[in-house]
């Protein structure tokens, strides 16, 4: 199989495979940045308008936004219009080529065109194939469109966020996508191990619904078990009371999690209420739990006196797990963060500079391998397809005059 060339080696467990990446928006473009940052290449296939995340606002660097810039990082970008018969047919000659396709397609969409993992694995029998989608290929809800928001919901998930008494409200960050995504990395790797045993690929179905029911977990079984319904379950947890956020002075806020007796214990001493630790209603985690209503008053007293920074070294002293509740800026700048490179800067052509989060993936004693800047639509489009395709630069130019690719290059002249 002859494997596309990269501008520079990046070495990585997944070098040497290559990835046909069908995805837009957010669960796919995640999962394949994953894949890159492990070292595969990856082709991203945008259709002639491009991935509809590059014009999402509000904020741009050139023409693409920061969306697409955060989770587009370490590819290389093609753009063919599968609607033409020629464009299809490029497209299903790349697939032939690859270890791996990922698409996030409604199911059906790519089998009216005629472009199936059954067709391509025919010719290709070592070919993975994640296809990730809102309900699944199968189901009462298969043909139905789905965001995050909407797998959020309907999974129960966001009827566990937010306030008492108040309504539900989403994650702040898209765990909907994001967990879809690594659901779909995880079933790639997976399929990657057993070919090396079996030579032959796998079709795995990827639905936001599932992974985001999964990721009920405990509270899934506290339900199946007592059939009680779980509510909003506020700024704590439903079983440890002393595993929750209190806001302290000016504004600030901090997270506790003192989960043992010692901690909760340590936590009494460091503010100065050691009284309750001999209080009959909080001598064990039981009684705290059933008293928990008398306790939290308490706590947020005293809580109250400093700023959550002033509390915050000496709970770590007394051995209580505790942290500041960061704004994303406090976050992004925060020492720990800073020394393990989750900020990366990605560096293009003349103006195109952008920093993002990094790769949480680290291996001992093996460097960070380099991050390239998130491609321009159709910015590879020419060396995949002529370098990896044979495509002779006469046939690549009439492709472009004829709209089949695109190629900035090309249309700059």
């Amino acid at each position: 199989m002859k494997k596309p060339k990269d501008p520079e080696e990046r070495l990585g467990p997944l070098n040497g495979i290559v990835v046909l990446d069908m995805t837009q928006f957010l669960a796919g473009p995640f999962s394949t940045q994953i894949l890159a940052d492990l070292g595969a290449q990856i082709i991203k296939l945008e259709a002639p308008t491009g991935d509809w995340s590059r014009t999402l606002p509000p904020h741009f660097v050139g023409s693409d936004s920061c969306y697409y810039l955060s989770i587009n990082r370490n590819k290389r970008g093609i753009v063919i219009d599968m609607k033409a018969p020629e464009g299809l047919d490029l497209v299903n000659q790349l697939a032939q080529k690859c270890d791996i396709v990922i698409e996030n397609f409604r199911p059906g969409v790519l089998e009216r065109l005629g472009f199936t993992y059954e067709m391509l694995s025919t010719n290709n029998p070592t070919l993975i194939w994640a296809s990730i989608s809102g309900f699944g290929q199968t189901g009462p809800y298969r043909d139905r469109p789905a965001y995050d928001m909407i797998v959020q919901a309907m999974s129960g998930g966001m009827s566990l966020t937010g306030e008492r008494g108040r309504s539900a409200v989403r994650a702040g960050i898209p765990i909907g996508d994001l967990s879809a995504g690594m659901y779909a990395t995880i079933g790639v790797l997976a399929a990657l191990e057993e070919r090396h045993n079996t030579k032959k690929g796998k079709f795995i179905d990827i639905a936001m619904l599932d992974c985001q029911v999964a990721m009920l977990t405990y509270q899934a079984a506290y339900y199946l078990h007592s059939h009680e319904v779980p509510g909003r379950q506020d700024r704590g947890h439903e079983s440890i009371p002393t595993y929750r956020s209190f806001a302290a002075a000016n504004n600030t806020e901090l997270v506790i999690c003192a989960n043992t007796e010692r901690m909760w214990q340590g936590l009494c001493e460091v503010l100065g209420l050691n009284s309750l630790i001999s209080d009959p209603r909080f001598v064990t985690n039981e009684k705290r739990h059933k008293n928990r209503g008398k306790l939290w008053p308490l706590l947020e007293d005293a809580f109250a006196l400093k700023e959550a920074k002033a509390w915050v070294p000496n709970l770590l002293k007394a051995g209580v797990p505790v942290g500041e509740v960061n704004t994303v800026a406090d976050a992004l700048a925060d020492p720990q963060v800073v020394h393990r490179q989750m900020v990366l800067d990605l560096n293009g052509d003349k103006e195109r500079k952008t920093r993002v989060v990094g790769n949480p993936i680290k291996f001992l004693n093996n460097p960070e391998i380099k991050h390239y800047y998130p491609p321009k639509l159709g910015e590879h489009s020419r060396s995949i397809i002529c370098d990896m395709l044979g495509v002779t630069r006469k046939d690549y130019q009439k492709f472009c005059e004829d709209g089949i690719v695109f190629d900035p290059g090309e249309a700059e002249k």
